[in-house]
């Protein structure tokens, strides 16, 4: 996009020039909008700045005003240029570009492209000091993910002032700690939400089937892909849900088992500063009931191991899973041998596994699966897990150490789930045997 003079025909009529360019029916709406204010919460890929970049072209040589966008990031910022450019070449627009190759942002350097009618399209990165100092409309790319976003607020809304200025805000939720999530029901934006699934009813090119399931992570499908306001790093069990699970007839005390019943028992090891907790689950036409808490503390590992083995003779047990990282290695090693991997499987408690555990305990929650005890040990271990993201997108899941515990119980609960969904073990035979069989020489052998 050289410098070249604009063609009349272009400048006479830029607000029909989107004609040119395929959209669907959101994307349509959105561009053709009269509000002044905008809220838009979008699925990832459903084309959030391919369409308010294409609504800001044509707000601008309409109102024949200059439009800032601020994106996350320099990176951000020249994907959403990259976009403009692209809308004005299907437009047949002509115009400069200036800054392209000077991204300079402590020398207050942006990426600009000059539009007919002196409109200037201005991208500039998520920065308080950058922010000011413009006079336009303005279009928050994904503004969820902005650094210092109250400060970013504060030094851009003065720019919308002088002449009725427009603002687009447009982003894929993160949490609740951050100013997008505080901005969805104000009364002066007209609001959108866009799931996955509604762009795809919508003629979007894309399965949301497939990336449901290729995306491992059913937290991250709910918040990037069905627009949910999952707060990362408050409790991962809201106490309300945890409420909700529990049944007055539940208790930690160990109840009584007929070999009709099925048993599935979750472990987590702990020696001296963490508990060893045994959740004994008592399965009923899907529903998971509590049948028992067992908590262990500074216990000796031969003392472990006999109680452990005692619940784990009883007929009505059909699998166990138990922790199998660092001091439950040997333990559950022992365990296995004597009761063989149909009945015990050890776990190694990895992120990825850790992910696996926690969201299939809050789904069997959510669905109202689980039926716990009304007790407060329990209660405020389950609440006391945190689910944490890094810069680099890696999920951790936390507890505070306390005189109650480290999250121990919550983790054998999800222990004894993944022991449920690994199938069940038939117990046709009421014995075990301390040594292996041996067969005679007789016989048709």
């Amino acid at each position: 996009m050289d410098d070249c003079p604009p063609p009349a025909e272009t400048a006479r009529t830029p607000v029909n020039q989107h004609s040119l360019i395929n959209l669907l029916p959101y994307q349509k709406a959105a561009v053709e909008s009269n509000a002044r204010f905008t809220w838009n919460c979008w699925s990832r890929q459903t084309g959030k700045s391919f369409t308010f970049s294409l609504r800001r072209i044509l707000r601008g040589l309409v109102r024949r005003r200059n439009q800032i966008i601020l994106s996350a990031g320099e990176r951000q910022s020249r994907e959403v240029m990259a976009k403009v450019r692209m809308h004005l070449q299907a437009m047949q627009i002509c115009a400069s570009s200036v800054g392209l190759n000077l991204f300079d942002t402590a020398a207050g350097r942006s990426l600009e492209v000059r539009l007919p009618g002196n409109v200037r399209i201005i991208a500039l990165p998520a920065n308080p000091m950058t922010a000011r100092g413009y006079t336009g409309d303005v279009f928050l790319d994904e503004f969820a993910m902005h650094r210092d976003d109250e400060a970013i607020w504060s030094a851009l809304f003065p720019t919308l002032l002088r002449g009725d200025g427009e603002l687009d805000i447009a982003s894929t939720p993160r949490g609740k700690r951050n100013l997008f999530y505080r901005l969805r029901h104000h009364p002066r934006f007209a609001s959108t939400t866009l799931t996955l699934q509604q762009a795809v009813d919508a003629g979007l090119a894309a399965n949301a089937a497939d990336v449901r399931e290729s995306i491992g992570d059913e937290f991250a499908w709910r918040q990037e892909f069905c627009c949910e306001f999952l707060d990362e790093a408050s409790a991962f069990l809201p106490l309300e849900l945890i409420q909700a699970c529990v049944d007055p007839e539940a208790s930690v005390e160990p109840a009584h088992f007929t070999r009709d019943d099925q048993i599935y028992i979750g472990i987590d090891i702990g020696r001296l500063r963490d508990l060893t907790a045994i959740w004994i689950w008592r399965v009923r036409e899907e529903i998971f009931e509590t049948a028992g808490v067992i908590t262990l503390a500074q216990t000796a590992f031969d003392e472990q191991e006999r109680i452990i083995g005692e619940l784990l003779q009883h007929a009505a047990v059909r699998r166990a899973c138990i922790d199998a990282g660092g001091m439950g290695l040997h333990l559950s090693e022992r365990l296995l041998n004597r009761f063989g991997e149909t009945q015990v499987e050890p776990v190694v408690l990895t992120a990825a596994v850790k992910e696996e555990l926690a969201t299939q305990l809050r789904l069997k929650a959510e669905c109202e699966q689980l039926r716990i005890p009304d007790d407060r040990s329990v209660i405020e271990d389950w609440q006391s897990i945190t689910r944490l993201i890094s810069p680099a997108g890696v999920t951790r899941y936390v507890a505070e150490r306390t005189g109650n515990g480290h999250g121990d119980r919550f983790w054998a609960a999800a222990l004894g789930l993944r022991a449920a969904s690994r199938g069940r073990v038939s117990h046709d035979i009421d014995f075990i045997t301390a040594r292996p069989l041996r067969f005679g020489g007789q016989g048709i052998w």
